[in-house]
């Protein structure tokens, strides 16, 4: 069968303020120096699925940045334009109906645009193994991640391993837990990270969401009825902000008995917060990561970011200092998470300016 890329292209990426913006958010930065996210994205993932055949699902204020962005690597017909961020579960709805309506059926291989991958040859060979398996097994395949450490930042997925197969058999999803119990996990060797990357046959998760989720199925079958008609574009703009917001992980995955995963170790990092930078620049003598122009005196375990000022520190550590052109942020980096509380002030206080 024919092998697609989706990349899953609309977050805000709220806990990269005050680089990350709603019209040029994470996606679409480059943070490692090297190129966009979603363009380092589309070429890991070109090695299994030719970039004539990969879609990126992204929010309609993001459409022009992003088809100037992946301009020679996607075409623009296969960026699809969301109304309204309605979750996973609907972007994944959506990319399958394209696909299926409009290209036939295939094996969706999907993925989020700003995770970091540092062993490209171990990424294409797990991912070859996992299209295989959904093809022939007719299954919901997740990749999941032998962990590392006992991480509270990720969730986990529950395996059975008396299953012999390469693609083990599900037992259940846990959300992110406390480090006690996440150590438990990793000391049993039966729990992977959830990375969020998903491989299947795109009539087999449409089957799944009739049978699991009807009620985001239903209008995702009023917008197939209009596909390749004059009033897919109105149909859609009409009934996408209609489908009930809900995750593929919470609305599909964990209610069904056919979900496998296939853990591997790529030296996979989820780019999720600024105390993540670590993972695509080196840490100097003193544990600092430094992007950009930065002068320090005593000053440890801390992430600098400049854009073009010189950004200076003197007794500082386990800081996040961020400057461009109109914001500048520092913070705590114990609180990285809490960035996207700033942002959710912005958008009260209606500082859009900022946004």
């Amino acid at each position: 069968m024919k092998v697609y890329g989706v990349i899953m292209a609309g977050g805000g990426g709220t806990r990269f303020w005050p680089l990350s913006r709603q019209e040029e958010p994470k996606q679409l930065l480059n943070l490692s120096g090297k190129d966009l996210m979603i363009n380092e994205t589309i070429d890991r993932i070109a090695t299994v699925a030719d970039k004539e055949n990969i879609f990126i699902v992204t929010n309609v204020t993001q459409v022009p940045k992003m088809e100037t962005a992946v301009a020679g690597r996607v075409a623009k017909d296969h960026i699809l334009s969301e109304p309204s961020a309605r979750n996973t579960a609907a972007c994944i709805g959506y990319a399958a109906l394209e696909i299926l309506k409009k290209y036939g059926d295939g094996i969706m291989c999907i993925f989020p645009s700003d995770h970091f991958i540092k062993n490209q040859a171990a990424f294409t060979e797990i991912l070859t193994e996992a299209v295989k398996a959904a093809e022939t097994e007719d299954k919901l395949i997740t990749l999941g991640i032998t962990p590392t450490f006992p991480s509270t930042g990720y969730g986990y997925i529950k395996f059975d391993p008396k299953d012999t197969g390469l693609a083990k058999q599900v037992v259940e999803f846990k959300e992110k837990p406390d480090e006690e119990t996440a150590q438990r996990y990793v000391e049993s060797k039966e729990y992977a990270w959830n990375s969020g990357m998903f491989i299947w046959k795109a009539s087999t998760i449409l089957e799944s969401f009739r049978s699991l989720l009807p009620d985001v199925y239903e209008p995702l079958m009023k917008i197939a009825e209009a596909m390749n008609t004059p009033r897919e574009a109105q149909v859609i703009e009409e009934i996408y902000p209609t489908i009930p917001s809900i995750s593929i992980d919470y609305g599909i995955l964990e209610k069904s008995p056919d979900v496998k995963v296939i853990s591997a170790d790529m030296g996979w990092n989820d780019v999720g917060s600024w105390d993540n930078l670590g993972v695509l620049y080196d840490a100097d003598e003193q544990g600092n990561v430094v992007a950009g122009k930065h002068i320090g005196i005593d000053t440890r375990d801390s992430i600098i970011y400049g854009s073009k000022r010189l950004i200076t520190t003197v007794g500082v550590e386990n800081l996040i200092v961020v400057e461009t052109e109109d914001a500048i942020l520092v913070c705590d980096k114990s609180r990285a998470q809490d960035v996207k509380k700033i942002v959710d002030q912005l958008k009260e206080e209606g500082q859009q300016e900022y946004l």
